[in-house]
């Protein structure tokens, strides 16, 4: 199958979030499968062709491969709206005025593509708001090959839906008549997601439980009714990892590897985060980890309200992430409040992030809502262990640990409360002390297999659904 797979992010060239990594794995795992499967992104400042031996193609294309792959990615050339800008899509949490007008014109070069290139994808893969208008572009385009192709929107956060005002309509190169309820009106805004929800043929998020969160109003910011409308053709894929990059038996970022065969690597790699963190290097003291965005749909608040009492169980706590200003200074504060226990990492570094999970005993990730969640999953091949609560991915991935029986492989929580989130740690340390038993449940979750080359089967089937 020829697939054209369109992200506003590709790791290593361009990353903000989840988005990236699955842009940067999903499609090396097929073209494992034998797809003729290509990229396809904006060439940002950042990316220098010297740097990824980029070549050019045409005056907009450049073309290149992912690094350590034979995967062909094409880049977007267009100064005024990429080469000139230091972010991908705002500067100091203020987005950037023109961010239609910007990916407007991305989506537009996506469909001169398969001329340039005289490559003609029978699958367009389009990802979140930045590349949704390219669904309307096809479905309403008058060339005879737009119908053969098969259009597949994946939404990896609902949170973000892409609005602009009205007075832009005329940006998306659409007509007015788009402009309406059942169309990309939203609440008197364009909301560009909305072209990929009405026009794709399949909708696709990435987990089981978030294609059913989104059907509800708690979790659809407003366009449950749409997802609804369309529920025959949305389908969930928990996302993959590359355990190229993900594996303590050969991550070269930690000070000592590590694997089922012998658990003693980790014990040295959790000294190691002690010191870093200046914490006393205790072995016996249980250690959390938690790498996120400080904000409140990571379950920050809940947090907060439970942290003096989670220090009461005289276990250390690491944290790394940045955010809200208000989690800055909380953590801040309990880092002078609790100086032996707590590490407070405010900023993001990603050899800390793998220490983190090398070297911490457990993994919390409290969140509101969890479209997939990769934290959990890296964990699980760190042996460390996910405290999370029963939401999206999360759900889908970590079970409730019942140590009468052996069952299940996490600490899991319902109720999004301090209290609910409390009892969890609490369950968790109680297994922690029975060391036989968590030496058990460690080498179980490392021999997890969440690989891409499964999910990459069902995006397969995907594609195949599209066609048809």
């Amino acid at each position: 199958m020829k697939i054209l797979f369109v992200s506003s992010e590709v790791v290593p060239f361009a990353k903000t979030g989840g988005l990236a990594d699955v842009a940067g794995a999903l499609p090396k795992a097929l073209k494992e499968l034998g797809h003729d499967i290509r990229l396809f992104m904006p060439r940002y400042k950042k990316i220098e062709a010297a740097n990824f031996g980029l070549k050019k193609v045409s005056e907009e294309i450049w073309e290149g491969k992912i690094p350590g792959s034979d995967v062909v990615i094409y880049f977007y050339e267009n100064e005024k709206y990429f080469g000139g800008r230091e972010e991908l899509y705002q500067v100091k949490g203020v987005d950037y005025e023109d961010n239609l007008e910007r990916f407007a014109a991305f989506c537009q070069a996506t469909l001169r593509l398969p001329k340039a290139l005289n490559w003609t994808p029978e699958i367009i893969h389009c990802n979140d708001w930045q590349s949704a208008l390219i669904a309307a572009y096809v479905k309403l385009g008058s060339e005879p090959i737009y119908s053969r192709i098969g259009v597949v929107y994946s939404i990896h956060n609902m949170g973000y839906l892409g609005l602009f005002p009205k007075e832009k309509m005329p940006a998306t190169g659409l007509g007015w008549d788009q402009f309406s309820t059942d169309k990309l009106e939203f609440w008197g805004k364009i909301a560009l997601s909305k072209a990929g929800f009405i026009y794709a043929d399949v909708i696709n998020t990435v987990s089981q439980t978030y294609a059913k969160e989104i059907q509800t109003e708690e979790y659809g910011h407003g366009l449950d009714g749409l997802i609804r409308h369309r529920s025959r053709d949305v389908y969930g894929i928990v996302n993959g990892l590359d355990y190229d990059v993900w594996n303590p038996a050969t991550d070269k970022n930690i000070p000592q590897r590590y694997s089922t065969i012998s658990l003693l690597g980790k014990a040295a790699n959790k000294a190691a985060l002690q010191k870093q963190n200046n914490l006393p290097q205790k072995k016996e003291t249980p250690v959390i980890g938690m790498i996120t965005r400080l904000a409140d749909q990571k379950g920050l608040d809940i947090l907060a309200g439970a942290l003096d009492e989670i220090m009461k169980l005289k276990c250390q706590f690491i944290v790394l992430g940045t955010g809200d200003p208000q989690y800055h200074e909380l953590l801040t504060r309990a880092k002078q409040k609790y100086p032996d226990y707590i590490g407070a990492n405010l900023k993001f570094d990603a050899m800390q992030a793998q220490l983190i999970y090398a070297g911490s005993d457990m993994f919390l990730m409290p969140s509101r809502y969890e479209p997939c969640g990769l934290g959990q999953l890296i964990s699980f091949k760190y042996g460390t262990i996910p405290i999370v609560r029963k939401t999206g991915g999360l759900a889908d991935t970590v079970h409730n640990f019942i140590s009468k029986t052996g069952e299940g492989d996490g600490f899991v929580f319902q109720e999004y409360s301090s209290a609910a989130l409390l009892d969890a740690v609490k369950r968790a340390m109680a297994a922690y002390k029975k060391k036989t038993l968590w030496k058990k449940l460690v080498e179980k979750v490392m021999d997890y297999d969440y690989s891409w080359g499964t999910s990459a089967k069902h995006y397969q089937e995907l594609y195949a659904r599209a066609r048809k």
